[in-house]
């Protein structure tokens, strides 16, 4: 299991002795749907922020079927699974919460891995942008599937006009921040204080795009953007999604101390991994993946996005929280065990080659002398 996710034990024990102490109800505190949208919105700028745009051009095919066909399939085959279990329509919310590949756990994994170069670009644009598509799919079915929730939390708009509207508004607020960096490139100063002017503005041009999200609900906008708008921050954005996960944990436990569902937690996280193996084989059937194929579908894994989602939907999905926290452990502990397995299964047959073919130079070497 990730060496993150075990990080973030404490902050969650911390929100679950905080929350049993007081008696917060932090879910439907006022300021709570603005503080979960900052957290989605850092962790999908950082999502899209990260990808190798060369690479993104390549793949961009097997991406866009990953991320809206593929998306779509998992979550009908958790959501069906959920459902055969548990006959509530929220199931399929739940399901779309856990859909996504979680981009920063696939970030810290990459160097390791035993993948290609194409198979780990393709995983990590899936990762990236799975997260938006699961997004809107949260945002645009909560108000059909749960009626008594009305509009929901800010952050997700409700009803098909106003999704559409908000699509648009999207597309906008993508074209206005590309046009405002074009005019802010197209001065190329000399001098060094030039420079770091044109990345303070940026910067900022980053913030007022950012709060935009925010205040209207346009994190598609955001997530795109860090395709194009990428100031230079160093460890400072790494930093900000680290704490982004601390809180979001820590809030997952001011909510988990109402209580877990541990059984229902272990079908949806089972459901989602199992999910990412039936797509991934299917989206990896040309012969140019084959050799990726296995660690692809041995690919999910869960963290900030479906915490924050779960987060999301509590205030009008009450065990959005207590199902999603165990889910995401649940996936993570799949993940260790399932590739632990395939590469102790794929090491011993080339260590046995390799022994076989210093046995064999021997006695050709001597047969050479």
């Amino acid at each position: 299991m990730p060496a993150r996710v075990l990080a973030l034990l404490p902050a969650l024990a911390l929100g679950v002795v905080v929350a049993a102490g007081s008696g917060l109800d932090v879910a439907h505190s006022r300021g709570y749907p603005v503080a979960v949208t900052v957290l989605l919105a850092i962790g999908l700028y950082a999502s899209t922020h990260g990808i190798d745009v060369a690479e993104f051009r390549n793949r961009w095919k097997t991406v866009l079927v990953a991320v809206t066909i593929g998306v779509f399939v998992k979550a009908a085959l958790i959501s069906a699974v959920m459902f055969a279990f548990y006959r509530e329509p929220y199931v399929l919310l739940l399901a779309i919460a856990m859909a996504q590949i979680d981009p920063l756990s696939v970030a810290a994994m990459r160097a390791k891995s035993r993948m290609s170069e194409q198979g780990k670009a393709l995983l990590a644009a899936w990762a990236a942008f799975d997260d938006p598509v699961t997004v809107l799919l949260t945002a645009y079915l909560t108000a059909a599937i749960v009626p008594s929730a009305g509009a929901g939390p800010a952050v997700l708009p409700s009803g098909l006009a106003a999704a559409g509207v908000n699509f648009l508004a999207n597309a906008a607020l993508v074209v206005a921040v590309w046009l405002v960096r074009v005019a802010v490139r197209s001065r190329n100063p000399a001098s060094a204080a030039g420079r770091r002017v044109r990345a303070g503005l940026e910067v900022v041009l980053l913030l007022a795009c950012g709060t935009a999200a925010v205040h209207w609900s346009l994190l598609l906008g955001l997530a795109v953007t860090g395709l194009f708008l990428r100031p230079d921050f160093g460890a400072v954005l790494d930093r900000a999604v680290t704490a982004c996960l601390v809180l979001a944990a820590f809030a997952v436990g001011l909510v988990l101390a109402g209580g877990v569902r541990i059984v229902p937690g272990i079908v949806l996280g089972t459901a989602a991994y199992g999910a990412q193996v039936v797509v991934a084989l299917l989206l990896t059937a040309p012969r140019a993946w084959r050799a990726d194929r296995a660690k692809l579908a041995l690919g999910q894994q869960n963290g900030l996005t479906a915490l924050v989602l779960a987060l999301v939907l509590e205030p009008v999905v009450p065990v959005a929280v207590a199902t999603v926290g165990p889910a995401i452990l649940v996936v993570n502990l799949w993940h260790a065990a399932a590739n632990g397995v395939w590469d102790r299964r794929h090491r011993f047959p080339r260590i046995c080659a390799t022994r076989a073919e210093r046995s064999n130079e021997v006695p050709h070497a001597e047969h050479a002398g």
